[in-house]
């Protein structure tokens, strides 16, 4: 997998590999830094439903959860 490069995570595509409540495409809507450049807020929409919530931006490396782009 290519590393994920977290100034990258802002409007990204995500797929869930297991989706839960019919969610199944992802979009990164926020991402905040602190002042060493560290993620420390990352907001995740659901497309279908417009659901979000926050993730931990380390959790989409998981690739038994999670895939780049919308499959």
């Amino acid at each position: 997998m290519t590393p994920l490069n977290p100034k990258k995570l802002l409007n990204s595509k995500w797929t869930a590999l297991k989706p839960e409540r019919k969610e199944k495409h992802f979009l990164i809507r926020e991402v905040e830094f602190d002042e060493d450049g560290q993620v420390i807020h990352c907001l995740v929409e659901a497309i279908m439903t417009k659901r979000e919530f926050e993730i931990d931006w380390r959790d989409l490396k998981n690739t038994a959860r999670w895939q780049a782009g919308w499959c």
